[in-house]
């Protein structure tokens, strides 16, 4: 049967009809009712990604960038500024106390001293006051519209993924899914394979602007991973600069004019700006700010998000992001600089300031109290690791890579000290944020401990305070078990009080199932689909893609509302052929090679509720040589 006799056959059904329209416009399904429904299906447990390595491609490497680089050295960063009042004049509420311990005092916030006999400070001590930027204060409302935002994955080009993907509160704030080894990032030489590779967070398949996929030099056509390790947002409130390179700074400059808004303590809203445009991440090719707000002016907040808290649920209920945007801004004007201010203020929220070592040496075991003696003392952690959030927030080269794999802070600034220099981490809730280092290269808090009783790795560049240590293997465990339950706040780990989110589509049994086998080209090679993007009605742009084809192939989306199995010119059909069934041609097939073509097509999904539960069966057909076939797709529409 030729892909014609197919479309002549949908075309008639008269129940599933297409307009297929120009290439920048996504194809609208216009669905007749249902024909059987099924209840929503909602996971708590984080679901991990297989993503397949794709063959080694050309890497581009790092560039320094030294317009608006900082002039001075970076071991020593400014302290924090004054800081302002936060009043509440609301009733109290659980998040609201959440948000009550932040009320500021001004003056600025003393670095812990040396203890007596001089020396670096020691881990640990009062958590100080919070320095927030004058002209964005932290509100109730301004939080709860940042916590939204935060958890919101229509925030990304292909709807996939939320700034909270890869800030995972149980996780510590970091990504849990990097705990695959196949979250891979090929490193420096572009190889997957080899020693530089970098465990990272996966994005998203990198798109076009109309939605449809093209191929990554790196990854193909599959998902692409960050070049480094997601660092945490818990606590991060702190830090001067952010990223492990330190360029969001802490004055924050309008995403689109440039023009600075914030003078000072701005480093969450310069941190903010950046993954939305991030090719890998959440942004499409040549994505600018103003899609952005675009996008989110016209969700639904939180559409595919569920199990929102109270506070949250009823802040959002019934209500479209300017109406949000009113109540926490006075004006319901969506503008980038305000959807940075937003999750900046909720990040002010995420302290985790209840660890037992906040309740005092008498909170910890005999052997934790010995690891903590070990850190200030012979291990010499606290030279970098010190004050209440065990970090002094400096830039350092500890070993870790060598600085031709990542320059670190020397590609941001240029200049050859710097190369090597990552941020020091703060280590609180430490323990649930495995694997460690800015690639991931060390699985377990012991290896970590290992690392730092060798010396380091590498040794060019390498900071003078990292030297071979001499502790006994007991020495090493106590340290370890310092760093494991006296760090961790319960509600960090349990993801209560201030660190409660929703779920996430990507964490639910919605996200689209993969269902029998395909049917191979003359190459012996069994095209493949892609579909990760959320079936949600009301979608304009839901992208349905297809890989490893004959690249001189054209390629047939099939759609019904019924699974089935049947034969058709010697491909496996796996719909059930129904009168509805629609065929949509989504022409030549791109790419080169055995196995390299690639093709897809966004489908716009109508706003009709009535189709919740809806099962719905795609599977790709690509004409060449022969006829061959992917495995099917079932999504269910909710």
């Amino acid at each position: 049967m030729s892909g014609g006799a197919w479309g002549s056959r949908g075309e008639r059904s008269g129940i599933l009809s297409a307009r297929e329209g120009p290439r920048n416009e996504p194809t609208a399904l216009l669905l007749a009712p249902p024909y059987v429904r099924s209840s929503r299906i909602v996971g708590r447990p984080w679901k991990t990604e297989h993503e397949t390595r794709a063959r080694p491609r050309r890497f581009v490497p790092w560039r320094a960038e030294t317009s608006g680089a900082p002039s001075g050295s970076m071991d020593d960063l400014p302290g924090l500024s004054p800081t302002i009042a936060m009043r509440n004049p609301h009733p109290p509420s659980p998040y609201r106390s959440a948000l009550a311990a932040l009320v500021l005092v001004a003056g600025t916030a003393a670095a812990q001293g040396p203890p007596p006999g001089g020396g670096p400070p020691s881990a640990g001590g009062p958590i100080p006051p919070l320095a927030v930027p004058a002209s964005n204060p932290v509100t109730p409302q301004k939080a709860l519209l940042g916590k939204a935002l935060f958890w919101d994955e229509q925030l990304s080009s292909t709807r996939m993924t939320a700034c909270g993907s890869c800030h995972i509160p149980s996780a510590g704030g970091v990504d849990p899914r990097s705990r695959n080894s196949q979250t891979i990032h090929p490193g420096a030489d572009g190889v997957f394979g080899t020693s530089d590779d970098v465990i990272g967070s996966p994005g998203q398949v990198l798109s076009e602007a109309d939605g449809r996929y093209t191929e990554s030099a790196l990854f193909g056509l599959e998902v692409q991973v960050t070049p480094r390790k997601a660092p945490t947002m818990i606590d991060a409130a702190y830090a001067p600069r952010l990223f492990w390179d330190g360029r969001a700074t802490g004055q924050f400059n309008d995403p689109l004019t440039g023009t600075p808004v914030l003078a000072a303590n701005a480093a969450l809203e310069s941190q903010a700006a950046g993954p939305p445009l991030s090719e890998t991440e959440m942004g499409h090719i040549g994505r600018d700010w103003n899609d952005v707000a675009a996008r989110v002016a016209a969700s639904r907040p939180l559409a595919l998000a569920s199990d929102l808290d109270p506070e949250l649920a009823a802040f959002v209920s019934n209500n479209d992001y300017p109406e949000l945007f009113d109540m926490a801004f006075g004006t319901p004007d969506v503008t980038p600089a305000r959807i940075a201010m937003a999750i900046a203020t909720y990040e002010r929220t995420l302290i985790a300031d209840q660890t037992p070592l906040d309740a005092g040496p008498g909170a910890l075991t005999p052997q934790e109290a010995r690891g903590l003696q070990l850190f200030n003392t012979k291990a010499r952690c606290n030279v970098c690791h010190n004050g209440p959030f065990l970090t002094d927030f400096a830039f350092r080269n500890t070993g870790v890579t060598p600085i031709s794999e990542d320059p670190g802070l020397g590609g941001i600034t240029g200049r050859p000290g710097d190369m090597g220099r990552f941020k020091t981490p703060d280590l609180r809730n430490i323990a649930l944020r495995a694997p460690y280092f800015h690639d991931g290269s060390a699985k377990t808090l012991a290896e970590v401990v290992a690392f730092y009783n060798r010396g380091g790795d590498f040794h060019v560049n390498q900071a003078a305070a990292v030297q071979p240590l001499g502790l006994t293997a007991q020495e090493q465990a106590d340290l370890v078990a310092f760093l494991g339950r006296p760090l961790t706040d319960l509600r960090v780990a349990n993801e209560t009080g201030p660190f409660t989110r929703p779920t996430l589509f990507a964490e639910t049994g919605l996200v689209p199932m993969h269902y029998g086998t395909g049917t191979p080209a003359t190459n012996g090679i069994v095209p493949s689909a892609i579909a990760f993007e959320p079936q949600f009605l009301g979608n304009p742009s839901m992208t349905v893609g297809v890989k490893d084809a004959p690249e001189t192939g054209l390629g047939f989306l099939v759609v019904d509302f019924a699974r089935g199995l049947g034969n058709v010119n010697g491909a496996d059909v796996l719909v059930a052929m129904t009168p509805a069934m629609k065929v949509f041609s989504a022409g030549a097939m791109q790419g080169s090679g055995a196995g390299g073509g690639y093709n897809s097509l966004p489908l716009s999904l109508p706003p009709d509720p009535s189709f919740v539960g809806q099962s719905v069966f795609l599977q790709w057909f690509i004409l060449a040589e022969n006829l061959s076939a992917t495995e099917g797709i079932e999504a269910v529409l909710f």
